[in-house]
């Protein structure tokens, strides 16, 4: 590996040779490695808090700004689509430009996006800006990782690393419960608003805190062909995870979208070996830990994120609850992630990764099989008891898997390699939601014209049938105004029982793959890398 020096600037690309005091521990505010800390993780609060919050707000935007239910799925689609179709070029650019002048722009983009959603008047608007925090937010977090990457010495990185990622896990969480709070006693424009002063306060704190560190063989040019190969092949392939539910997984234009994207990966691939400064070095993956580290990281945002997002529905459609009820009785998840966290990042200091990693996907592969047991009417002590131990299964992973992918990549690929980590979590979070729905879907299609018949309750045609499933997919039952009481109380016990057992399968299935995950997780170890941050900071 080429021996590695630190760069301190001044402003973008400006390439000062590195004066013998920047490899000093830090004196005072200016590159402190906690306060650093502190600092980026006021910035991705925001982008995480971003992911959940919003889907509170959603029923209120649509009705207030007359919006169709498309056009309101485009708020939370736009936003995913950006941010993880620019995430590795986003790192590429602070790798190239120093990560915190990228961690500074996208916090001041991120939070001036939010503020004019909060002043849009028509949904077209608050779709536009959405767009802008997506790709304003892919800036901020790989280069929040690169900035801890190159401050913290290598002993203490997987414990900054903790803090970082329950920081991650308490605001993507508390995203609902936050959320539901500010529409129901505010409007639904303060869940925008709010991001405005977190903004300022971090781009404060980044101004005086944050140190600029760049390694000596930073890229100094850029990758235009790969960009858009890879641009291309990963919007491609999101796009068709958005759409697969709507079009169907047989459907011709899903398969076109997958078929596109194949091949752009591949373009992509080939052009890498031909350019002289790649987008992403393929020799990156030559390293087993980095390449397993990107599959577990996959592997986990697949069964959390996919089993998850079942159980927001089976909390408020099936159980009755409000939104921030529902979001009350996921604390116990965002309990376990909180104190989770930092206690694996010193675990995994102390065992090294593959332990607490392998022990963490069973953890979840165990949680995952739990909540396959759930039914209509289990109550919030068993509910609690499987998130809770789902929340202690994601610590160590979001932890570890996030130091390896860091860690085992050149210090002046640390921008890209943060891309990667946010990228696979963000392919993942798509799969899991694409693949368990449609998993959810197939199980209610077999069973609900079944489970209807034998309730006794007046046979559907084709169509009819299709609108019931559709709406019991969700947790909804289909029951027409002016229903007797009698009617509709067996057509939503038919509902929630469907729904119940395509959540079941869906979780079972979310099982295997955290399981398969566990294998992955013995093929990782601590970063290779990781001793060039060694000295850079002063703990």
């Amino acid at each position: 590996m080429t021996s590695q020096t630190t760069i301190d600037t001044t402003g973008p690309g400006s390439g000062k040779p590195a004066s013998p005091s920047d490899g000093a521990p830090a004196s005072g505010l200016r590159g402190h490695p906690w306060f650093t800390l502190i600092t980026v993780a006021v910035g991705v609060m925001m982008v995480a808090l971003d992911g959940t919050i919003v889907a509170i707000a959603n029923p209120a935007i649509q009705q207030d700004l007359k919006a169709s239910f498309a056009d309101v799925q485009w708020i939370t689609n736009g936003y995913f689509l950006a941010l993880a179709v620019s995430l590795i070029t986003a790192g590429k650019l602070g790798d190239r430009f120093g990560h915190r002048q990228t961690f500074l722009i996208g916090v001041v983009g991120f939070a001036a996006a939010s503020g004019a959603i909060g002043m849009s008047s028509s949904i077209a608007l608050v779709v536009t800006f959405r767009v802008l925090q997506g790709l304003f937010g892919a800036l901020l977090m790989p280069a929040a990782l690169g900035l801890l990457r190159a401050t913290f010495p290598a002993e203490k990185l997987n414990m900054a690393i903790g803090l970082w990622g329950m920081v991650i896990g308490a605001s993507t969480a508390g995203g609902p419960i936050l959320g539901g709070v500010l529409v129901e006693h505010v409007n639904w424009q303060s869940v925008f608003f709010i991001n405005v002063p977190v903004g300022v306060l971090a781009v404060v704190l980044g101004v005086l805190i944050l140190r600029d560190h760049r390694a000596e063989n930073a890229p100094r040019s850029f990758d235009i062909l790969g960009i858009v190969l890879l641009s291309g092949a990963m919007f491609c392939l999101v796009w068709a995870l958005i759409k697969a539910p709507a079009w169907g997984w047989g459907d011709g234009k899903t398969w076109a979208f997958v078929v596109a994207s194949v091949v752009g990966f591949a373009l992509f691939a080939f052009w890498e070996t031909k350019v002289k400064e790649p987008l992403i070095p393929l020799a990156l993956f030559r390293s087993v830990p980095l390449s397993a580290g990107v599959v577990l990281m996959v592997l986990m945002a697949i069964a959390f994120m996919g089993g998850l997002f079942f159980v927001t529905f089976y909390l408020q459609n099936v159980h009755g609850m409000s939104p921030i009820d529902a979001g009350l009785h996921l604390l116990p998840l965002t309990g376990m992630m909180i104190v989770g966290s930092p206690l694996a990042g010193a675990m995994i200091s102390k065992l090294g990764p593959r332990i607490p990693l392998a022990g963490g996907m069973a953890a979840t592969a165990i949680a995952m099989y739990g909540m396959s047991t759930l039914e209509t009417d289990t109550g919030s002590a068993a509910m609690s008891l499987w998130f809770a131990l789902l929340g202690l299964g994601l610590a160590p992973v979001m932890v570890g898997a996030t130091e390896v992918i860091v860690g085992n990549a050149p210090m002046e690929l640390s921008g890209v390699a943060g891309g990667l980590q946010q990228a696979a979590m963000q392919i993942g979070g798509s799969l899991g939601t694409a693949v368990l729905g449609a998993v959810m879907a197939s199980k209610v299609d077999s069973d609900l014209a079944g489970n209807w018949k034998d309730a006794g309750l007046p046979e559907l045609n084709p169509a009819q049938l299709h609108q019931a499933s559709e709406a019991v997919q969700v947790g909804m039952a289909p029951v027409a105004p002016n229903t007797p009481a009698p009617v509709a109380a067996k057509i939503a016990d038919v509902a929630h029982d469907t729904f119940i057992s395509g959540m079941s399968l869906a979780s079972l299935v979310a099982c295997g793959v955290a399981a398969v995950a566990i294998l992955v997780a013995l093929l990782t170890k601590r970063g290779e890398n990781a001793e060039a941050g060694a000295g850079v900071g002063h703990i």
